[in-house]
């Protein structure tokens, strides 16, 4: 046990003493300072050229929404054909299937918005040319998008008075080729020397142990697993994901693909405090989402090595811990430390079963997904963290008698209506999908439907009930992991899951892009005695006061429906 646990420090400290100065570089790549990646400039040259794009012209708040509102639909549309036709396609080796319509509308969804619920079996359910394609190539963009997004906050935060953010097209380019490209690459060369496969070829056919014939699809592997992870996608080529053995051969790729899911995530946080010249607000950021991480990290990993009651009950002993749904090569604390670091930031992928984890675990997960906004995704983690700062800002300034002002601009009705109805979206989404789902568990016969719902839960009860609340939270902060229990391979889950997920991508970011913006053309007011700071540890515990009253009050009811109750009702 003490092994395992001096893995998950030494995993999470090199993620930070490599996320620092990971951080200094993207800020130096947005700020247009020179990096040692500047060779790849012809190639953005050539990107800008062939598709029209001056990147001189500067854009507004609303232009840059636009921009990336308008791409996102046309990926959207490509996404949903091939996924429709890829029966038809080539780099179809093993003759899979195009698929449903439901079921491609879900998956186009799912990719693009960077959550990646997957309702199909990734080996089975999708060809090398989608996974390839379609599904590889927006885990790049979907991930550039939300960088990008949130390079124009930046941009926002750091001029005085202005309407011009930058241009778009431009922080979009720089986020594929300056930073996740080459990234991706040095990661999947290590993948590749370390067994995951990179062939193009069929499935193979070996005998196995016990002496059975054993059909193992293959593909290139390597390439896809690299930009899952760096992009916080978490879409897996197999319907295992990461405990697959291909995909997750020995404990140095479950590293490598650890420290690569958070790497991008914490880099921002840091990258803020140098692109701003304000490192020690970074550090408060760091600061709040780090303890919110732990707080949901300690109880997960004590509830994992200390095992399942009910089977300690009957007499059994339990000296690995609670193993049930785990990989023996990573053991439960690896596991615990993957599933909270996999569900507070959006990657989603696994290398353990998250139906079969203990009941706090599971409440652990929700909450982080509930929250999120501990370290999140690529961009959009700070994105939701700045909408708590606004209302943390907006009390604190009604608390003490003053017009809250956030570095230099004054927080109006405006801006905190605008930050409200994105706070509140976040838990109606959840809720009502889950409150609508219970419904129709409860009282649809199943004519209609594909599936009778009746039949969508493996584990009724508080279990069940979990698997569906799971579903729609996983969905709502693209997240893509689930409680495989659930049966959500249906028209049912694949409409209503679609549609939590854009409103769960799209609006966070239209939300801050426009606060952003709006208090960027406010009149810049200079620091006083009786300013606000921010970069104090009074204005993190604040922020994280706003974080955990929000999230309990909109959650707990829920919660004790479905983990606490299971917790409870262990013997």
């Amino acid at each position: 046990m003490n092994t395992e646990i001096i893995g998950v420090v030494f995993t999470y400290l090199l993620t930070l003493a490599l996320a620092i100065p990971f951080g200094r570089y993207i800020a130096r790549v947005f700020k247009g300072e020179k990096t040692w990646l500047d060779f790849m400039a012809p190639v953005d040259r050539f990107i800008y050229r062939f598709s029209g794009i001056d990147t001189k012209k500067e854009m507004n708040w609303k232009q840059h929404l636009y921009a990336l509102l308008t791409i996102n639909s046309v990926w959207l549309i490509y996404a949903f054909v091939c996924l429709m036709s890829q029966g038809h396609l080539p780099l179809n080796p093993d003759g899979n299937p195009g698929q449903s319509p439901d079921t491609a509308f879900n998956t186009a969804i799912s990719f693009l918005v960077n959550c990646n619920l997957q309702h199909y079996s990734g080996e089975s359910g999708a060809t090398y040319f989608t996974q390839h394609f379609v599904f590889m190539f927006l885990h790049f963009v979907s991930a550039a998008t939300g960088i990008a997004a949130l390079v124009v906050v930046f941009r926002a935060l750091k001029d005085k008075v202005t309407d011009k953010l930058g241009n778009f097209w431009e922080y979009f380019v720089k986020s594929i080729t300056r930073i996740l490209l080459p990234l991706s690459f040095v990661i999947a060369v290590i993948f590749a020397f370390n067994g995951m496969t990179t062939s193009y070829k069929g499935k193979d056919t070996f005998i196995s142990m016990q002496g059975d014939t054993v059909h193992v699809s293959r593909g290139p592997v390597a390439a896809l697993v690299a930009i899952k992870h760096l992009g916080t996608n978490g879409g897996g080529w197999f319907g295992a994901n990461s405990a697959h053995p291909i995909e997750n051969p020995n404990y140095l790729t479950n590293t490598v693909e650890l420290v690569a899911q958070v790497l991008i995530p914490i880099g921002l946080v840091f990258a803020l405090g140098f692109y701003l010249n304000k490192k020690k607000f970074a550090w408060v950021i760091f600061g709040v989402m780090t303890l919110g991480m732990l707080l949901l990290m300690i109880p997960t990993i004590n509830a994992e090595l200390n095992g399942n009651p009910a089977i300690t009950h009957m007499g059994v002993s339990q000296p690995t811990g609670a193993m049930e749904g785990k990989e023996v090569r990573f053991g439960p604390a690896n596991s615990a430390y993957w599933s909270i670091m996999t569900t507070i930031i959006s990657t989603g992928s696994v290398n353990s079963m998250h139906d079969s984890a203990m009941p706090v675990s599971g409440m652990m997960m929700l909450f982080g997904m509930m929250i999120n906004c501990f370290y999140g995704g690529c961009g959009v983690g700070i994105l939701n963290f700045y909408i708590f700062v606004i209302v943390a800002v907006f009390i604190s300034g009604l608390m003490v008698g003053r017009t809250p002002e956030f570095f230099g601009r004054k927080i109006e009705a405006r801006e905190m209506k605008i930050a409200s109805i994105i706070a509140l979206l976040h838990p109606f989404i959840i809720l009502v999908g889950a409150a609508i789902s219970s419904y129709v568990v409860m009282h649809v016969p199943g004519a209609d439907w594909a599936v009778k719902p009746s039949s969508w839960l493996n584990n009724p009860g508080n279990h069940g009930f979990s698997e569906m609340l799971y579903e729609y939270t996983s969905s709502a902060a693209n997240n893509g992991s689930g409680f495989e229990g659930l049966g959500d391979g249906n028209i049912f889950w694949n409409v209503t899951t679609g549609i939590v997920m854009v409103l769960g991508r799209f609006l966070p970011i239209i939300g801050p892009l426009a606060i952003a913006g709006l208090l960027a053309n406010k009149k810049y007011i200079p620091e006083s005695a009786g300013t606000l700071k921010s970069d104090t540890t009074t204005f993190g515990i604040m922020v994280f006061a706003v974080i955990a009253i929000i999230a309990a009050l909109s959650f707990f009811p829920a919660l004790t429906l479905g983990p606490i109750a299971e917790h409870f009702s262990l013997k």
